[in-house]
């Protein structure tokens, strides 16, 4: 098949958004997932991504020191087309000379610069809140200046990536803040989002980016139960746990 042949695209809620219905999770690219990429390897993925048909990259300001996953991408777009690629990426951390957390309005501000100048773009179609708590989520501040980006042109959309698949408050609050998608963990072994989440956001007509599809790649047919990763991510993770969901996979 041609390039995107048997790609399907949706429209993602009710942005203007047609996007692929596989996208690129680029988490990895900032290394902390036990693998340090360059930027050869980086192109390669990318693009072959779009021989395939993808055109949704989601990265986050926090994916590695120094904006590294969108310095990755913005390096690629600067040889590519811009106006191919639906860009999402994400706000409230930053990972200078420490992880932190920076939920200030002014923070942000900053962060959304920052961002735009890695992705070498004037503009972001998704820009999400990052899995924070509801007590930073409930800030005025915050989501004016974030209203006044996207009248900017600067941010197209505004989406909220929920911490815990089941935070409804937070989806339910998506149209009131003119959030128009929500990101949620959901896969074959964890289907919370079912319950209160999915259908919030079919009510409130909100895109939904699913996020971890392989969960943690422990879908992916690779790992047997006693396994034991050695990744900043899954390494605190309980081991017994880990091994349940692998045996999940065996069945």
């Amino acid at each position: 098949a041609g390039r995107g042949e048997r790609m399907k695209y949706r429209r993602l809620g009710k942005t203007d958004l047609k996007v692929s219905v596989v996208g690129v999770g680029t988490w990895q690219f900032g290394g902390d997932w036990g693998k340090d990429f360059d930027q050869r390897e980086v192109d390669e993925i990318l693009t072959r991504a779009k021989e395939l048909g993808i055109n949704l990259l989601d990265t986050a300001e926090c994916y590695g020191p120094h904006h590294m996953s969108e310095n990755f991408i913005g390096d690629f777009l600067s040889r590519d087309r811009r106006e191919d690629w639906v860009i999402a990426s994400k706000f409230g951390h930053q990972w200078h000379e420490q992880w932190e957390n920076a939920w200030d309005a002014k923070q942000i501000r900053i962060q959304l610069e920052e961002s735009l100048k890695a992705l070498r773009t004037d503009y972001i179609d998704l820009y999400q809140f990052h899995s924070g708590s509801d007590e930073v989520f409930n800030n005025d501040e915050m989501w004016t200046m974030l209203d006044k980006q996207v009248q900017a042109g600067t941010i197209r959309n505004l989406g909220i990536s929920i911490g815990s698949n089941r935070n409804i408050y937070q989806t339910d609050k998506a149209a009131e803040l003119n959030a128009k998608a929500i990101q949620v963990v959901y896969n074959r072994l964890d289907q919370a989002p079912e319950e209160e989440v999915l259908p919030s956001c079919l009510k409130q007509e909100l895109g939904v980016l699913a996020r971890v599809p392989l969960a943690s790649g422990y879908l992916s047919g690779k790992y047997k139960p006693g396994t034991v990763f050695s990744d900043k991510v899954r390494r605190n993770r309980d081991q017994d746990e880990i091994n349940a969901k692998l045996k999940l996979v065996e069945e």
